[in-house]
Order: C-alpha cells, then structure tokens, then sequence
C-alpha cells in the first residue's frame, strides 16, 4: 500500500502539538505533515522529530488574518509583499526540517475580484516557484471545495491544472484531496489518471463525514489499491479528523483498509 503521512494538524488533537509527533511514531508512523508549525521555532521542532525518529514531510503558507476572514495569500489583490513574507517563511521551515512540500494556499475572495485575483494567484505561485527552485520543495497547489470554503479561489482539480499548465514550473504540482475532489467533481479514480502527472501529493478523508477514511461514499480500498499500482511513488497524507481516540480509529482504520 501507499506510504501513509499523518497530518497532525487533524490526528492527535487531544494532544499538544508538539507532543502529536511521537504519538504518530508510538501508532506505527514513521512521517508526519501539519498546517501551521509556526508558533514552534525550527530547533524546537527539529528536537521533537529527530528524538522520535520521524520525518515531517508538508506544512501550509499561514493563512493570515482568519478574524477577517483570510485563509491564504497567494491570490489576495495587494497582498503581495505580505504572500512573499509568509512564502519565505514557509520555505525556511521545509528546507530546514527536510519537507518536501508546502501547500501555498491560494486566498478567499468575492465573485467580482476572482478573475483579478486569479491573476495574482499565477504571478505569486510563479515567483515562489523560482524562490524553491534547487531546494527540492514542491509547491503543492490544493483546490478546496466549496460547502466547507465557499469563498476559496480554486476549487477544482481541473482548473488547478490548468494553472500549473500556464505557470510551466516542475516544482509546481496539484495536491490531490480525495476529499474535497470528491465533493466538488467525484470520478476520483479517472481524475487520478487525468491529471496524475501534476500531482505532487494526495490526501485522504471519508466523505462527507471527513472522519477515517474506512466509511462513507468513497471505496478507499479500491482507491488506495489503484494508486499503489501507478507510478506515484508520493505519499498519501492521512488528513482526517478523528471520530475519537486517535491512535486507536488509526489502527481500526488501517485493518479495514487492508494496510
């Protein structure tokens, strides 16, 4: 089966955030992925990985101002100069403690700015392309459906493509969330085959629940299976919210999928 990564941003809430990446070791993972690692300095970070032996492997650009409403950057009209400040901080992070991706989230916006700002969108992702160009940090581009973010800038896999298209960077790739690609354009398994040269990342949840992947209106199994027999060779992030006690739906989970 794929190689699995939790998201502790999600996995082990019950926990301290720090205190999250032994328990992932301690349920049998060797690889964890957050959303915001900030308010932890890299040497506190770097400690707690390395002391437990495990690899973080993605974090998010911040979101901003999310009282106002924010939830990214990369596509806010004259945010500019603050997209490149939360980018640089991000990529010091991930080169710093080995991540191989940063999901540089896009930004929320009214109707009648989404064309301006998908404007901005392409020119800040471009220019954070070629900040981590030589890094080996991909840039993991994630559209988010639009019952849980009905102001998110990019919401289909298809136009995230498009965008990685007309951008024409190698470090630019689509972060494939069954979850959300499910709700917003379901045929998961085709969609895969479509756009499976521009992903650089895939994640996981049931749905509509987004609780363990072992329920719902998604075959995972099938799914799962269908992924390990491409030629990803990526991980597969485990990006769901614990119906309970984390590590023990961890294990009921994994059985059910077959892992």
């Amino acid at each position: 089966m794929p190689r699995f990564t939790a998201n502790i941003a999600f996995m082990f809430a019950e926990l301290p955030f720090l205190d999250r990446i032994e328990a992932a070791g301690k349920a049998g993972l060797d690889r964890v992925e957050c959303h915001f690692p900030y308010e932890h300095s890299i040497a506190e970070l770097k400690a707690r990985l390395d002391g437990a032996g495990i690899r973080m492997t993605g974090l998010n650009t911040v979101p901003g101002d999310t009282a106002k409403g924010e939830w990214g950057r990369a596509g806010m009209m004259g945010a500019e100069d603050a997209f490149r400040r939360d980018f640089e901080q991000a990529l010091s992070y991930a080169t710093a403690l080995g991540v191989s991706g940063i999901h540089t989230m896009a930004a929320n916006v009214t109707p009648e700015t989404r064309e301006r700002s998908l404007e901005v969108y392409r020119r800040n992702i471009a220019w954070a392309a070629k900040q981590a160009a030589g890094t080996g940090v991909k840039l993991l581009l994630e559209p988010l459906n639009s019952r849980d973010m009905p102001r998110y800038l990019v919401g289909t896999s298809d136009e995230i493509a498009r965008i990685i298209g007309e951008i024409g960077e190698p470090n630019v790739t689509l972060l494939f969330d069954a979850y959300h690609i499910q709700i917003m354009e379901g045929d998961l398994t085709k969609r895969f085959e479509r756009h499976f040269d521009r992903i650089g990342h895939v994640q996981i949840a049931a749905v509509p629940s987004r609780a363990e992947p072992d329920d719902g209106e998604v075959d995972f199994r099938y799914l799962l299976r269908m992924i390990d027999a491409s030629p990803y060779d990526g991980l597969v992030g485990l990006e769901y919210k614990p119906r309970g006690e984390t590590a023990a739906g961890l294990a009921a989970c994994l059985k059910a999928l077959g892992c």
